[in-house]
C-alpha cells in the first residue's frame, strides 16, 4: 500500500544505523568463539564489545533466546542447537559432503588414516568433514575449525591453485603463524613451494602445523575444473614410511579424481 512504502522509506536513519549496530554486536559476540575460547563470560563481552555489563547481558539474553547461544552449565554461555543446525545447512548447501563422505570413508578404511575434506575462506582453511581411522591422531584440523592458510597439506594446496598473483596478494595480507620449526612464514620461500606442489598435483607436509603429524592432500575440482575444496590424509609421522609414502599418495590422488568426477556429474 502506498502509505506503508511511504513509512518505509521514511524511516528515521538513525533507527536503521541502531539496527545495524545491534547486528554488529551479536555478530562480534558470536566471533569471540574459538577452538582456545568455547564459552564467553558477560564480563568479557563487556569487555570486547566496549560496553556496560548489563548491556552485554542483554545481547546475551537475546542470543540465548533466538538459540544462537545457551548458557553454559560451567559458567558463561556458549554456542547453542542454532549454529549448529546452520552449520550442517551450510555443508548441505554444497553438496560437497554428500559426495565426499563415502569417499572419505574408504579412503580411510583403506589406508587407515584420518581423512580431512577442506575449503577456504578468504585467508583461512576451513574443515568441512572428517572420516576417522581405528585410531584417531590428535590434529588442529577438527571439523568446523578454522585455520591459518600456510601450513598443512590441506591448506597448501587450496593456496597453490589460485592464481599466483592472488596467491601472493593473499599471503602478503595475512599474518602468518608459526605454529612449529617447520612452518613456513617466508612468502617467497612459500611461493616457490605451491609451484611445486602444482607441478607434482599433490602436497606433502611434515610437522608443519601439528608437530609429528605428516599430511597429503589432493585439489578437488568442480565441473569447470576449478579446485573448489582439498581431500587430505593426516597420520603420525612415523606410521608412513618412505616404502608407504607412494601408495598412500595414489590412493589420495584417487580419491580426489573420484570426487572430482562425481561433483561434475552432480552438477549435470
Amino acid at each position: 500500500m502506498p502509505g506503508r512504502e511511504s513509512d518505509k522509506s521514511t524511516a528515521p536513519a538513525g533507527q536503521y544505523r541502531e539496527r545495524n549496530s545491534t547486528a554488529d554486536r551479536a555478530l562480534d559476540i558470536l566471533g569471540m568463539f574459538s577452538a582456545t575460547q568455547l564459552s564467553v563470560s558477560g564480563k568479557e563481552v563487556a569487555t570486547t564489545l566496549g560496553t556496560a555489563r548489563s548491556t552485554a547481558y542483554r545481547y546475551l539474553q537475546s542470543l540465548v533466546g533466538s538459540g544462537f547461544l545457551e548458557e553454559d552449565p560451567l559458567g558463561g554461555f556458549r554456542l547453542g542447537p542454532r549454529v549448529l543446525e546452520l552449520a550442517r545447512l551450510a555443508r548441505r548447501r554444497y553438496g560437497l559432503s554428500d559426495i565426499a563422505l563415502p569417499v572419505m570413508a574408504e579412503l580411510s578404511s583403506r589406508v587407515q588414516e584420518t581423512v580431512l575434506l577442506t575449503r577456504r575462506a578468504g585467508g583461512n582453511a576451513i574443515c568441512l568433514e572428517r572420516a576417522e581411522a581405528d585410531h584417531p591422531v590428535r590434529i588442529s584440523y577438527e571439523r568446523g575449525s578454522t585455520l591459518a592458510i600456510n601450513a598443512g597439506a590441506s591448506a597448501l594446496v587450496l593456496l597453490a591453485w589460485l592464481p599466483r598473483d592472488d596467491a601472493r596478494t593473499l599471503l602478503e595480507r595475512e599474518r602468518l603463524e608459526q605454529f612449529t620449526p617447520r612452518t613456513l612464514t617466508d612468502i617467497d620461500v612459500l611461493m616457490d613451494r605451491l609451484e611445486t606442489i602444482r607441478e607434482d598435483g599433490y602436497c606433502v607436509s611434515r610437522g608443519e602445523l601439528d608437530s609429528d603429524i605428516l599430511g597429503i592432500g589432493a585439489p578437488l575440482r568442480d565441473a569447470s575444473g576449478t579446485v573448489t575444496a582439498a581431500l587430505s590424509v593426516a597420520a603420525l609421522e612415523h606410521r608412513v614410511s618412505a616404502e608407504r609414502l607412494p601408495g598412500v599418495v595414489d590412493s589420495v590422488l584417487e580419491a580426489a579424481a573420484r570426487i572430482s568426477d562425481k561433483l561434475a556429474l552432480a552438477a549435470g
